[in-house]
């Protein structure tokens, strides 16, 4: 019986060898080797699929899809011991944070207890491949990583996964990285062609870079406005890793880049999490050194814009880090300036070291990374960064604050409302520190939470820079991206209730007899519900004065839906449908006669005409600044609008149009005597940044660039220009930089452009363009008078430039208006204090 049962161990033991043996390398899979082509979306999701069914190593998540319904995947991989037991490590890496809880009630009290969690347990470390889909040598690479994780022969890498989870996400943008692909394949030869004036290595409009709507993925972490971050930071969050990686290629020209990285970073960030990429670099240094790899750190690549794949998972408590090869445009082969030629094979050699590597380090240290993790979190909790340790939020706009609310809940952050008390904190606004009363509807967020990092980060009013030089925008801050009253308060105040329930909106049942309803307008929300009446054929009107009506007060631009005008048996019915599935709150008046101001039948109330939107598109164009505007209207107001490639627009029959938008770009004849004869004709142009610069000098365009002073000039001249060294290029060139800075606007608000909106704007600057005060025959809408700077770095030249000028304006042309918006209003989605100004422009100036 003992000789059979040692037999049948035998037996099993053997075949389960053999079976593990037979798993396939991608080379054996995909029928060719990596690097010889491109792999396809679908293959590589067959090669996860097929890992996921022969390896008992792994757990395979399909945890989204992209707009094009590509899937979105993440593997887990682990060691026998471990495979079984992911809930368990997920649960207590929440627990290290301190974000597991338990709550007990007894008698009258409700307890909530943190749960502990230990530090003898696997680390946690995820790397991210190919966010940029023209960047697409991470896919390959993931493929490779992924099998050396699981094939039985590679006794080194099973090392590591004893005491490390590792979760692989082989493509954050596969509509990216397809887009790119079709292209390639398209194009190329029967060989490479390496020569880098070959079409093969110029990518058509829009390029591979951006998802379906045009959005830079890599830009959107902490923001959340695509459906595929939102997908993968809920996953993300329900794990929060020690480490994360995130895989990019650079031009082909530059080589490797590894952590650690370079200034500014941001001071929250710990001397642990400083030091652990010092320790990461050097171990990628290792390999790299050792086959003759070129490789650079400590350059370019900062850690301060908080919505990147290194930052956002820093300031979430991880060793958050980039990789650069490079590759962009390299095709399957390139001849880099210095002669050599760049193959795709080379690209996945080195990104495939780096994932390599970079487990080696994770294992060798998981004891210490996690007991690092769990310091970042207790140290959150009892110890939060910043100057405050509470922020206000006046409820003075629901929406918006409802609007901040989901950012804030998709990021972990705690809040609740009202405080009922006077205290004294930072005035966002003034920027003073002065008296204020929080009421009992005001959001309040206690900095005493796991998330404080994140907190300080996203909310702090201005960010300290220990550098200038840096890669992207410098100020960001969530109370004047939501244009917000807010208030930082050095003390430590508790919200008197942790539900949203105050914030909900009070919904009016709808009067079925009713002369007109009245809705605000000073939100996305009302938008929505003003493109939900339009869709449906219903005729809505715009107040350009203030009313008193029905006990309440209506500001300018509030929308009235009058009987008059809306002949039809289901009037009433399909209104109350309409605004009770967006929360639409509606006043009924039972008569045209107000209690002050104008009654509904004066001429300051206004039609609106349905506009026919055309949106510009193609060569030309901001590919991510057209995207803005395709996803704004399609996704999130829900109206249509048609894209026209730029070169198209003379074969199209602009009178079928009211409004055409422009946005940021580069254009040729623009305008063209067939646009300027449609605004003319009563079409409304709007124009954004560099379209704008573009209409200057035209004629019949009242825009003019600001000049300096002749004085200014002068002393220019006179005074003695210092000899300029070589070494100081990059520092001169700061001295003109506006790499994304907060500007307080002069608003005028009683014009349709300004409704809805304080008479104050803030809009984030992405450079220093001023313009003139239009004439007589236009109106200042937005202005700067003196400094308006509130946050950011902006260099002294551009500073000195940006005061005593035009940044929104609106010019009457013939039958026709153009509306001129210097700085981009909506800007990455996440700008939400622009986008009723923008959608102002489109719906109501003009009418």
């Amino acid at each position: 019986m003992i000789k059979k049962l040692l037999l049948s161990a035998i037996l099993v033991a053997f075949f389960f060898n053999v079976f593990s043996q037979a798993i396939q390398s991608p080379e054996k899979f995909l029928g060719y080797k990596l690097g010889d082509q491109f792999t396809p979306h679908y293959k590589v999701v067959e090669y996860f699929k097929y890992i996921a069914q022969v390896s008992k190593n792994v757990k395979l998540l399909q945890y989204g899809s992209t707009n094009e319904g590509r899937p979105l995947l993440a593997m887990f991989i682990a060691s026998d011991e471990n495979i079984g037991k992911l809930e368990d490590i997920r649960q207590n890496n929440l627990r290290l944070a301190g974000l597991e809880t338990v709550t007990a009630a007894s008698g009258n009290t409700v307890k909530t207890t943190t749960l502990a969690g230990t530090t003898n347990s696997p680390v946690i470390c995820w790397l991210s491949y190919n966010v940029h889909g023209n960047e697409p040598s991470s896919s390959e690479a993931s493929m490779a990583t992924l099998y050396d994780l699981v094939d039985p022969s590679n006794t080194r890498v099973a090392a590591y996964l004893k005491n490390t989870v590792v979760v692989i996400d082989p493509c954050l943008n596969p509509d990216g990285r397809e887009r790119y692909l079709n292209f390639y394949n398209s194009v190329k030869g029967a060989t490479p062609d390496a020569n880098p004036a070959s079409r093969e290595h110029a990518e058509p409009w829009p390029g591979g870079r951006v998802n379906h709507y045009y959005f830079d993925l890599n830009r959107d972490w902490a923001w959340q406005t695509q459906k595929e971050t939102q997908a993968r930071l809920a996953l993300f969050s329900q794990w929060l890793p020690e480490v994360h990686v995130d895989y990019h290629e650079q031009g082909y020209n530059a080589p490797y880049y590894f952590a650690p990285a370079a200034e500014p970073m941001h001071k929250v960030i710990t001397p642990w999490q400083r030091e652990f990429q010092t320790t990461i670099g050097k171990n990628n240094a290792k390999y790299f050194d050792q086959n003759g790899w070129l490789y650079f750190t400590k350059q370019e690549f900062d850690l301060l814009y908080p919505s990147y794949g290194d930052t956002y998972p820093l300031y979430n408590g991880s060793i958050g880090m980039t990789y650069e090869q490079g590759g962009i445009s390299a095709g399957l082969a390139v001849l880099t300036r210095t002669g050599d030629t760049l193959k795709l094979a080379d690209r996945i050699a080195h990104h495939h070291s780096t994932s390599l590597s970079t487990l080696e380090t994770v294992s060798a240290n998981a004891q210490k990374l996690l007991e690092q993790f769990k310091k970042f979190y207790d140290n959150s909790r009892s110890n939060p960064p910043g100057e405050y340790k509470t922020y206000v939020i006046k409820n003075d706009n629901i929406d918006k604050v409802n609007a901040l609310t989901k950012t804030l809940d998709r990021n972990g952050i705690q809040y609740g409302f009202g405080l009922n008390a006077t205290v004294s904190g930072y005035n966002y606004i003034t920027g003073k520190t002065e008296q204020f009363t929080a009421g009992a509807n005001d959001l309040v967020i206690n900095a005493y939470q796991p998330k404080s990092v994140l907190l300080n980060v996203l909310l702090e009013p201005k960010t300290f820079m220990t550098d200038s030089n840096t890669y992207d925008i410098t100020a960001w801050s969530l109370a004047y991206a939501y244009g917000l009253k807010a208030y930082g308060v050095k003390e430590s105040f508790k919200p008197a209730s942790p539900t949203i329930a105050l914030a909900a909106k009070q919904q009016v049942l709808v009067n079925t007899h009713a002369y007109a309803y009245v809705s605000t307008w000073q939100s996305v929300n009302d938008v929505k519900f003003l493109a939900a009446l339009l869709k449906a054929g219903i005729k809505v009107r715009y107040s350009e004065k203030p009313f008193d009506a029905a006990g309440k007060k209506f500001a300018a631009g509030t929308l009235l839906i009058t009987r008059a005008g809306n002949d039809r048996a289901d009037f009433d019915q399909r209104v109350a449908q309409i605004a009770t599935s967006l929360n639409q709150d509606l006043t009924p008046l039972m008569s045209g006669f107000v209690d002050k101001g104008y009654d509904l039948g004066s001429d300051v109330i206004r039609y609106i005409h349905q506009p026919h939107v055309l949106l510009v598109a193609g060569d030309a164009v901001s590919s991510e600044g057209m995207g803005e505007i395709w996803h704004f209207f399609e996704q999130q107001i829900g109206y249509p609008v048609s894209l026209v490639r730029y070169q198209d627009l003379n074969r199209a029959k602009l009178g079928d149009f009211d409004v055409v938008i422009f946005p940021d770009g580069y254009y040729d004849d623009f305008p063209s005597d067939k646009l300027q004869s449609w605004v003319r004709d009563g079409g409304k142009l709007i124009a954004l940044q560099n379209a704008v610069a573009e209409l200057v000098d035209k004629k019949g365009f009242l825009i003019k660039r600001k000049e300096d002073k002749k004085d200014d000039k002068a002393d220019a001249k006179t005074k003695p220009q210092p000899v300029k060294l070589y070494d100081d290029r990059d520092r001169d060139a700061l001295r003109s930089s506006v790499p994304g800075a907060i500007y307080k606007l002069n608003l005028d608000n009683t014009h349709p452009l300004g409704f809805g909106l304080p008479p104050y704007y803030y809009s984030i600057k992405l450079s220093d363009d001023v313009y003139d005060f239009l004439g007589d025959d236009g109106w200042n809408v937005g202005t700067i008078k003196g400094n308006g700077y509130v946050a950011g770095f902006v260099g002294q030249k551009s500073k000195d430039k940006i005061k005593d000028g035009l940044l929104l304006g609106v010019q009457s042309m013939g039958r026709g208006t153009v509306v001129y918006m210097v700085d981009d209003p909506i800007f990455r989605s996440f700008w939400e204090n622009g986008k009723l100004l923008f959608s102002n422009a489109v719906f109501m100036v003009g009418q």
